[in-house]
């Protein structure tokens, strides 16, 4: 907890407390609006750095290896790149490779429950702010069990920082954690402003930085929580919360997308690293010199570029994707994020949610209730934006992977949203199947890779708790 307070104290982007006036502990820190604001900036300032959620250690990157959304470039020799990207990741007293997504989202969540109990116990904060701060530690555990659920499987369900008790908690069936992943979320929703407040919990007086989560960012989650558990009613609901009668957001051309406060933006991170823009950017944009075995490690993979149809502006001019040719190669690189370094204020914002996601949540979730005509306008709506024509698919099959096509080309090396897909669409098999073979040296595809392992010493300490199939167990 002190930890993550300090880091946030330290980043004047975020937040800038006065000093308490006496020594800083786990109980000052809930009895002053600035402190307690802190330790919840300081989880989303910690997410922005380059580590489970940005950049070389991120989802968008370590889920993209897993998928076939990337390639690892030839001169690579870090096993652990080397294990996500054939599929071979292990758990063992020496080697933890796959643990990233176990060990760090738990330590997030631990950070939430705490902020969650404390908050709620505060007598001292303003009611405004003890409200928000409820909103965005539930949303916040929220996200963070979605993410554990979808990549690691049954998990289990710490909902408190007694350390007693959640030492020896069992895994918990899947369906039941996504029944509190809803709970939270619809409670965050109840408790969440509607706008973005600044670093003091205020409405700002001239343009929003939108690095808060709001109801909105709460409503976003849901309709996808709700589109993964198959609840297609609900999941239109939610998206049309967003997309309808919202002036706060809109699709704007393809290259200001990812801008800082874009209006497509729902939920953004802000860059806290000096003189760099998004960590993102500066992992995946290629030098002249092409990929190499430390900073720039991968590339766009052969089965990324050819899902792109003739004529998609995403694919070319740059926009989405751009390449440097080295000795004759040309090497195609994601260029979603533009701008690697920053001399003043940082110009991209690192994107969490947006708006293109609930048009095409409500195009799948219509086309899964067979109301055709308007999940084909839906999914029109993005790909008129990428320049390309409206969809023929005219019946519910064809239009949903329409759909799950249209997913693959816009929300590349973006949070997991491919791999995701290919697991909860069941396609997953048919897919690394064939995929997996040519990354790893001809061995074949196993269907428990799908799911990345729980860390080894943890299965050691609490005799509950099992591992995934497939992987070694103590």
């Amino acid at each position: 907890m002190l930890f993550v307070f300090f880091a946030a104290a330290g980043c004047e982007k975020f937040v800038e407390p006065d000093a308490p006036a006496t020594s800083v502990n786990e109980e000052n820190v809930y009895k002053s609006d600035a402190t307690a604001i802190a330790v919840l900036t300081g989880i989303y300032a910690r997410m922005a750095t380059n580590g489970l959620f940005t950049g070389s250690g991120g989802i968008s990157f370590l889920s993209g290896l897993s998928a076939d959304e990337l390639t690892l470039a030839g001169v690579v020799t870090e096993n652990r790149l080397i294990a996500y990207y054939r599929n071979e990741l292990r758990t063992t007293p020496n080697e933890n490779y796959g643990i990233d997504v176990w060990r760090d989202i738990f330590y997030y969540i631990f950070q939430s429950n705490a902020a969650i109990e404390r908050v709620g116990n505060a007598t001292t904060l303003s009611a405004s702010v003890k409200q928000q701060l409820l909103g965005e530690a539930r949303f916040m555990r929220a996200f963070f069990y979605f993410y554990l659920v979808n990549l690691v499987g049954e998990a289990p369900l710490v909902l408190t920082t007694e350390a007693a008790i959640n030492a020896v908690l069992p895994r918990s069936p899947v369906p039941v954690v996504y029944q509190q992943i809803v709970a939270d979320l619809k409670e965050a929703q109840q408790l969440l402003s509607e706008n973005y407040l600044n670093k003091d919990l205020q409405i700002y007086a001239g343009t929003p930085e939108r690095v808060r989560p709001t109801k909105w960012a709460a409503t976003a989650l849901l309709a996808r929580t709700y589109l993964y558990l198959a609840d297609y009613a609900n999941a239109e609901t939610e998206a049309s919360k967003i997309i309808d009668n919202n002036p706060r957001f809109s699709l704007p051309a393809l290259n200001n997308v990812f801008l800082k406060n874009s209006d497509e933006a729902i939920w953004q991170l802000q860059p806290v690293q000096a003189a760099r823009n998004t960590e993102d950017a500066f992992t995946f944009t290629l030098p002249v010199t092409g990929p190499n075995a430390t900073a720039n490690p991968v590339y766009l993979s052969p089965q990324t570029l050819h899902a792109f149809e003739p004529g998609d502006g995403r694919r070319k001019g740059g926009n989405w994707i751009d390449s440097v040719i080295v000795s004759g190669t040309n090497y195609f690189y994601p260029a979603k994020y533009k701008a690697t370094t920053a001399s003043g204020a940082a110009s991209e914002y690192l994107m969490v949610f947006r708006l293109a996601e609930l048009y095409l949540v409500r195009a799948e979730a219509r086309a899964q209730q067979n109301n055709i005509g308007d999940a084909r306008d839906d999914l029109n709506t993005i790909r008129t934006r990428a320049g390309l024509p409206g969809t023929k698919a005219n019946d519910k099959a064809s239009l949903v992977t329409a759909v799950l096509n249209e997913r693959q080309v816009e929300f590349f090396t973006e949070w997991g949203h491919r791999w995701l897909d290919l697991k909860r669409t069941g396609n997953v098999g048919a897919i690394m199947s064939v995929v997996t073979p040519l990354k790893a040296n001809g061995r074949a595809w196993q269907s428990y890779q799908q799911w990345y392992p729980v860390l080894y010493n943890d299965i050691l300490l609490n005799p509950r708790l099992s591992q995934n199939s497939g992987y070694q167990t103590p």
